[in-house]
């Protein structure tokens, strides 16, 4: 099974799996194969994703695709022919060679969120997100 995004103005609208026969030549898959059905299934515009890809890294030892799994409202950068998750914060970095977004300031180990307004780690309380009956 292979994964492809479906790519609108930049942005991935919808990821969907497609059989290993409808993306393979003579048994050896291809992400141009695997586009095109999509293409003439569905139109648009479709890119090959890997659900075992993330920060550059494929998680089974395989070869990376595209820096990371496509997700919906991820953005589709071609330049990187990778996919990018959007901003979380005007003041984090885009790793380069991730393509993941990170804090100017490297995060304390423990239960920590993101303040934008300190440019800082703030600490959270153990009891603070957990649902109440």
């Amino acid at each position: 099974m292979a994964h492809f995004a479906e790519i609108v103005n930049g942005t991935v609208t919808r990821v969907i799996v497609v059989s290993d026969a409808d993306t393979a030549s003579n048994g050896v898959e291809d992400g141009a194969i695997g586009a095109a059905f999509c293409t003439n299934l569905l139109g648009g515009e479709w890119v090959q994703t890997s659900y075992n890809t993330s920060g550059g890294v494929h998680k089974g030892g395989g070869k990376p695709l595209r820096k990371n799994y496509a997700g919906i409202g991820f953005k589709y950068d071609k330049v990187r022919n990778a996919f990018v998750e959007l901003q979380p914060y005007p003041s984090w970095l885009l790793n380069e060679s991730t393509c993941k977004w990170r804090a100017p300031v490297a995060r304390p180990k423990g239960r920590w969120e993101w303040d934008e307004t300190t440019l800082s780690w703030v600490a959270l309380s153990e009891t603070r997100g957990i649902p109440r009956d």
